[in-house]
């Protein structure tokens, strides 16, 4: 049985060229991967190729059912070799990280409308929004280390910001109402409290 990307082509009644066995290729080594990086890949292993020729090779692969074009809302087009099964996306709202998720109904359409308006439905597209975990790690380090800000006289000191809250002036830095603030000059030596009522 034929496997290789040429015979897949073939198996299509799709012409070989160097370019788009290249493109599958490329497509094949990173999932989710967008047109301009598949170009990049793509020059690396055959040499000079324009980003419309890529974008041929990529729609012939498509419309073939060869390859899958996903297109996250806010994000370029993407590209995925993962075809034929009923599967979906984990979407990263900070990093734009994309990564597969099985259907939990294993069959298409996945979800039902509720009025098909006549329409004979065969797929539907879930893409799951949120953190991934990297994003979601850094962002629970970031919110446990204190922000530096600078003081006249060019002292230091560590303020705990909260989010969404109103800052008061003193002394040229910003402090948030009920932060902790430490200074390391005796002249910004007062409470929190008499900082964040001083206007």
């Amino acid at each position: 049985m034929a496997t290789g990307p040429a015979d897949l082509l073939r198996q299509r009644g799709i012409q070989v060229t160097a370019q788009r066995l290249a493109v599958l290729r490329a497509v094949s080594s990173e999932p989710h991967i967008t047109a301009d990086a598949v170009a990049e890949v793509v020059r690396a292993e055959i040499g000079a190729i324009s980003l419309q020729s890529v974008y041929d090779a990529l729609s012939v692969l498509v419309t073939e059912g060869l390859i899958r074009r996903i297109q996250p809302a806010g994000s370029p087009a993407r590209f995925e070799d993962r075809v034929g099964d009923n599967h979906h996306h984990l979407i990263c709202r900070v990093c734009g990280r994309v990564v597969d998720v099985d259907c939990s109904v294993g069959k298409a359409p996945c979800l039902n409308a509720s009025d098909d308006s006549g329409y004979e439905i065969d797929e539907a597209e879930v893409a799951y929004w949120g953190r991934c975990p990297d994003c979601l790690d850094e962002s629970k380090s970031t919110a446990r280390v204190p922000k530096k800000v600078r003081l006249k006289a060019d002292t230091t000191s560590t303020v705990r910001l909260k989010p969404d809250t109103t800052y008061a002036k003193h002394a040229g830095a910003k402090a948030t109402k009920g932060s902790h603030v430490r200074s390391t000059s005796r002249f910004h030596q007062r409470s929190p409290k008499k900082i964040a009522r001083t206007k």
